[in-house]
């Protein structure tokens, strides 16, 4: 098998850019409308959509790599971080690390990438690993660095990364083209195809013992927001996430070859798709804001506990719905206490009722239909 890294001309990626064209100017002026929308919030309730929208990023982006890590932690990290009131709560190392990361790719978006920034990456990502040997440096070792599945006796290789002892000079080339290319850089690149090549080339050279995937996301991330001169805040590792096997797919047919236009065609209908569940996010969470404005005072502590609950599922809503039985182990209440609250939100017209006895379940408002399915 011959990989891409292993072409004469590696690597100089070919590519159709007509091929991409509209999509580089759909993804501007969809920026701009959600630059738009975010510029109307102020103050909090735009701190809490920043935190909102990027614990949403960094647990989906852990989710991706089989880690699944507690949302309220990333959150509380998130907020000492960005200097915020929160709980004393003890945070494990793993949602310390990504929340350093995302906010450190946040504030930094429009600084040249260095080797410094990527072994800083790199050790906020290992907090706590004991099971590495190359933490805040590239991989060392002659075993070669492959992406495999299968039994052990017989596994499939998927990739095989370049020697660990090229890896200096993989990235110094890697480093050079991402800053040279960047919007002020002698040879700039629209924002898609940037954002493509980049993670496409940094998974390929596959420089860390672990976390390329999540370095990978966020380097399109930080290149998605220097073209735009501010930081995204796009929902990129959640849309990439609810469809995996697409992503890896799509990642295992173009490291064989140099032409990748198939591969940018398709993280570029990824990031779009990305940027739309974004606007969405912006709007589910301006309503949950007015929402709590309006009643301000009058739900009880139950009713705020249920609601946290289920704000917390976001656009795809409580799995289900909301039943009677899971109130009454959200707040471990009476049944007859339960029936009142629900009633009541209802009436307030903070949940919809559906079905009748058994099936009843009740759905946050803001919600289209399609999360009921």
């Amino acid at each position: 098998m011959t990989w891409n890294w292993q072409q004469k001309k590696w690597p100089a990626f070919t590519y159709e850019r007509e091929a991409l064209a509209q999509d580089e100017t759909r993804f501007l002026h969809e920026a701009g409308i959600v630059h738009g929308a975010v510029k109307h919030l102020t103050g909090e309730n735009k701190t809490r959509l920043t935190i909102d929208l990027i614990s949403t990023e960094a647990v989906t982006t852990s989710e991706i790599e089989g880690a699944m890590l507690n949302r309220d932690s990333v959150q509380s990290s998130l907020r000492r971080n960005f200097g915020l009131e929160t709980d004393n709560r003890k945070i494990p190392a793993a949602e310390q690390g990504i929340a350093a990361m995302m906010t450190n790719l946040y504030r930094h978006y429009d600084s040249p990438l260095s080797k410094k920034q990527l072994f800083a990456w790199h050790e906020m990502l290992a907090q706590g690993r004991k099971d590495l040997k190359c933490i805040g440096a590239y991989r060392a070792g002659a075993d070669p660095m492959q992406v495999v599945s299968g039994p052990i006796g017989k596994p499939q290789v998927h990739f095989e990364a370049p020697p660990a002892k090229t890896m200096t000079a993989e990235m110094n080339r890697f480093l050079t083209w991402f800053n040279h290319t960047s919007p002020h850089g002698p040879q700039p690149l629209p924002a898609l195809t940037r954002a493509g090549i980049a993670h496409l080339h940094f998974v390929s050279v596959h420089p860390f013992e672990d976390g390329n995937g999540r370095i990978g996301r966020a380097l399109s991330e930080k290149a998605l927001s220097q073209c735009l001169g501010q930081p995204t805040l796009i929902a990129l590792s959640h849309t990439i996430c609810r469809s995996r096997t697409a992503y890896y797919k799509a990642l295992e047919a173009n490291n064989k070859h140099l032409e990748i236009t198939e591969w940018l065609v398709y993280f570029a209908q990824t990031v779009l798709d990305a940027q739309r569940y974004t606007q969405r996010l912006i709007d589910f969470l301006i309503e949950k804001t007015k929402l709590y404005d309006r009643l301000r005072g009058q739900l009880n502590p139950r009713q705020e506990k249920v609601l946290a609950r289920m704000f917390r599922e976001g656009l795809e809503g409580f799995t289900g719905g909301l039943s009677a039985d899971n109130y009454l182990k959200i707040t471990d209440t009476s049944r007859a206490t339960a029936t009142r609250d629900l009633q009541d939100l209802v009436e307030k017209g903070v949940l919809r009722k559906t079905g009748e006895l058994k099936h009843t379940r009740y759905w946050l408002s803001m919600l289209n239909e399609s999360s009921e399915r």
